[in-house]
């Protein structure tokens, strides 16, 4: 009986040394990766690449010309279609697009309605962090 305890607790003491040994390794293997993205040039502590309210920046059509009929229309007036159309072309951007897209929109001074703004927003903001 008192040899199956001193086997268990043996057995418990080198589980829990293994345990250590194992993460100081990995800890130790862990590497810190930066990646620069090539559009920046690193000099902002946010990248204007990802600024939504840039004005200097010229309009980028992200295969979406289009939307242009859309410019100064107020989104409670879309067309289901035009929403269609609208969701279509944000659903087939890449994460890393919905920032200059959403600053071309604004250039363009075409509002989004609601439900796409605030899922771009949050992918923006997700993007940010």
């Amino acid at each position: 009986m008192w040899v199956l305890i001193i086997l268990l607790i043996a057995g418990a003491g080198l589980l829990m040394l293994l345990t250590y040994l194992n993460r100081k390794k990995k800890a130790e293997e862990v590497e810190i990766k930066f990646e620069m993205d090539e559009a920046c040039c690193g000099a902002h502590e946010v990248c204007d690449k990802d600024s939504l309210l840039n004005p200097d920046c010229e309009i980028v059509y992200y295969d979406d010309e289009e939307l242009d009929e859309l410019s100064g229309v107020s989104p409670s007036s879309f067309t289901e279609n035009q929403k269609n159309q609208l969701a279509d072309i944000f659903y087939t951007l890449k994460e890393s697009d919905v920032a200059g897209w959403l600053r071309s929109l604004q250039l363009r001074k075409i509002e989004l309605p609601e439900n796409i703004k605030e899922e771009a927003l949050m992918i923006v903001r997700e993007r940010r962090n």
